[in-house]
């Protein structure tokens, strides 16, 4: 989904110094509005503990941290989540979507092996 050295037929690609930008009034925004900050760490492990729930749910139930930082779909997972569904939009909308097993600048370095990848 990178929009450099490739061909765009359905429309223009958007300008990453615009998205910054914007990116970056959206979390002044956020601050003053909720005097909280965006992040994603704390999102990714506590999917790590839905998935753990199920498969070990004595293990995770033993851990201080998930006794602490429950695994819940709160903003922070919702901000993560809508970062994938934003970047699928964007590329949609601009006509740069594509599949891609191996990335070119990857392949033109170490080879087009998905295994390697």
């Amino acid at each position: 989904m990178n929009a450099q050295n490739t061909e765009n037929p359905g429309g223009k690609p958007w300008s990453p110094y615009v998205g910054g930008a914007l990116s970056g009034l959206l979390v002044v925004a956020s601050v003053w509005v909720t005097g909280k900050y965006f992040g994603a760490s704390t999102t990714f492990v506590r999917s790590a503990g839905f998935v753990e729930r199920v498969l070990a749910p004595e293990h995770m139930a033993a851990l201080d941290y998930f006794v602490k930082e429950t695994p819940k779909v709160d903003w922070q997972w919702m901000f993560v989540a809508g970062i994938f569904v934003g970047a699928l939009l964007a590329s949609l909308a601009s006509g740069t979507f594509r599949w891609q097993a191996v990335p070119p600048g990857w392949a033109e370095r170490f080879g087009p092996s998905r295994l390697r990848r």
